[in-house]
């Protein structure tokens, strides 16, 4: 897919090029950043050179993963970055990280319901999913404030720096937001007891 450019009221969301490296290196010295997502740490800066010169054309060039810089929509400093990925059929997982100094804006949730809006009517999303290690109250925030439905813990689902950590998992449907589903969906009614082993 060639990339795409998406705005909001106060935003725009377009791929990285090799002229973002100097903000996204600066950006991702903070230790939240290299704490909570799967960057490398320490963070040098043939990694963001890495990150803008390959990895984001390749995930566009390959679909398989979409990826954006975050800025002021008339302009201005890197906000943030978010990102889809298409780990199942139908269903897409979304990740993000916002700059140390441009966090409690309200940004990440805008560009996340964007992101969404995109994913569900241009991509044939059907599930959007967020994931995140236990304990990171922030990237949790965003997620329920975009409208992600919180739905439980996975035991040692989520590799970071070699280790598997438990994550958190929410999901946010086309419904959720105002738009129709391109399937029918049925969901769980009341679980009935089983028989009894005894």
């Amino acid at each position: 897919m060639e990339p795409v450019t998406l705005t909001t009221s106060r935003l725009l969301l377009r791929t990285f090029t090799p002229a973002d490296t100097d903000e996204v290196y600066a950006a991702c010295q903070d230790p939240d950043i290299q704490r909570w997502t799967t960057i490398p740490s320490p963070y040098a800066r043939v990694d963001a050179e890495g990150f803008t010169g390959r990895m984001v054309p390749d995930g566009w060039r390959l679909d398989t993963e979409y990826t954006f810089a975050v800025r002021p929509r008339a302009g201005g400093p890197l906000l943030a970055a978010t990102s889809l990925h298409h780990p199942r059929a139908g269903s897409w997982e979304i990740g993000f990280w916002t700059a140390t100094e441009h966090r409690g804006n309200g940004y990440m949730t805008e560009a996340v319901l964007a992101l969404a809006h995109w994913a569900f009517t241009r991509l044939g999303c059907t599930r959007l999913e967020w994931r995140a290690e236990v304990g990171n109250t922030g990237s949790r925030a965003v997620a329920e404030k975009a409208g992600f439905t919180f739905e439980g813990t996975l035991r040692a689902a989520l590799p970071n720096k070699d280790t598997l950590r438990d994550c958190w998992v929410a999901a946010l449907l086309p419904t959720d937001i105002g738009l129709p589903s391109q399937q029918q969906y049925l969901p769980a009614g009341p679980v009935a007891p089983g028989p009894s082993d005894t």
